[in-house]
């Protein structure tokens, strides 16, 4: 009999739960037509790219560079994609940014992926802010480093700055956040992450060594109530930004994104080697060279975000009229609702004999929650009020 790693086995016979939910919602839509099922399980956008990106992609492929646009680019991207693409950021968000600064990715995942690979040494531990999505434990395990878990201030989502500062020790090498965060929608002001980067300069120099502030921030431009996420590089020098396209242009399927290793960051060369050696490891060079060439153009742009703002306000409402204990989300497209009773779980399975497809949160490290992905059509959400509405009443709520 063959020997696998049972690590890999575990992983690759059961799903993540939001997979999940999602192939039961594709079954359940051809027993009983798509309309009938409201699946809120994946954070697949569902408002259309902005025009530039259609339009980007046919003058590309019409003009006098097609015949070489599906080529090998270079390791970390075509320099020209990558110029283009630091001339955009530097334009935005000011400061010194180098073509050699970037590396093109296949989506955030691989740029976590990779960073994470890149930084690890043994015994490393990487401090992640619950709750968080659930692949972050499987990328750090496959690097070989350590997650520790810290437990937000649940009254309003924020860190729990005694709580992380008591979590890091000698063996840290970094701290991942997520803001606006899936699942919670919460978003980190200027103030907090001020405030923890004067927490991380703190304690990287009593330790000796610095700690990294890894960015996974594909929701940065999807912020509600007219504010905006801050540019976290500007706050603390030893940040690495892991970007996606996947929300900003509506291109989930597309999988681009990129790694941003800023000048100020300590051992710049030495890292931004490495992530180019963990992306070679890891068989992650060369993102797709089309759209490489499309997110640099249009990088900056948006889909219609007012969708999401619009969706985040009738659900929010209508779930707290009806008695749920919700989170107001100041950004992404996730709500976060407490649970009525203590296992979300099985909550979330009563909740489908109304074809409501929600998922708990415990694998996000936030028992007792589930996540309902409001990046849906507006129509679907209003059919499916009266249905929350009966949920609602099987729990005595309102």
């Amino acid at each position: 009999m063959v020997k696998l790693p049972e690590n890999v086995l575990a992983h690759g016979r059961t799903r993540n739960i939001m997979r999940e939910t999602f192939e039961y919602g594709n079954k359940r839509k051809a027993q009983v037509g798509s309309d009938k099922v409201y699946d809120y399980s994946l954070g697949n956008p569902s408002v259309a790219p902005p025009r530039s990106v259609n339009d980007t992609v046919r003058d590309i492929l019409s003009g006098e560079l097609s015949d070489s646009i599906h080529a090998y680019t270079s390791a970390q991207g075509a320099y020209d994609n990558r110029k283009r693409l630091a001339d955009s950021l530097q334009r935005r968000f000011g400061g010194n940014v180098s073509p050699d600064d970037l590396y093109f990715t296949v989506g955030a995942a691989a740029a976590l992926t990779i960073t994470f690979k890149a930084l690890t040494v043994p015994d490393d531990e990487f401090i992640l802010l619950a709750p968080f999505f659930s692949e972050y434990e499987v990328f750090l395990q496959n690097a070989g480093a350590k997650a520790v878990i810290c437990q937000p201030d649940y009254k309003d989502f924020m860190p729990d700055f005694e709580a992380i500062e008591k979590a890091i020790n000698i063996n840290t090498k970094g701290i991942v956040i997520n803001s606006p965060n899936n699942p919670s929608g919460v978003v980190y002001d200027g103030a907090v992450i001020a405030r923890l980067s004067e927490l991380l300069r703190k304690k990287s120099e009593e330790i000796g060594h610095p700690i990294f502030l890894i960015n996974d921030e594909p929701y940065r431009e999807i912020v509600f109530d007219g504010k905006r996420a801050p540019w976290v590089p500007d706050f603390y020098d030893n940040t690495i930004v892991c970007y996606s396209y996947s929300k900003s242009l509506s291109i989930p399927g597309e999988r681009i994104g990129y790694i941003y290793v800023p000048e100020r960051v300590c051992g710049h060369d030495d890292v931004y080697a490495a992530v180019c050696g963990a992306g070679r490891m890891l068989g992650f060079v060369n993102a797709p060279s089309l759209f490489q060439k499309v997110v640099s153009i249009c990088d900056g742009q948006t889909a219609d975000m007012s969708v999401y703002e619009r969706n985040r306000d009738l659900l929010y409402n209508s779930l707290v009229e009806m008695g749920f204990d919700c989170i107001r989300p100041g950004g992404t497209f996730y709500l976060l609702m407490k649970s009525p009773i203590e296992n979300a779980t099985e909550f979330c399975l009563s909740a489908r004999k109304y074809d409501l497809l929600i998922v708990p949160t415990d694998s996000f490290r936030c028992p007792g929650y589930v996540r309902i992905a409001f990046c849906v059509e507006t129509k679907t959400i209003e059919n499916s009020l009266p249905l929350f509405a009966k949920l609602a009443a099987d729990y005595n709520l309102g």
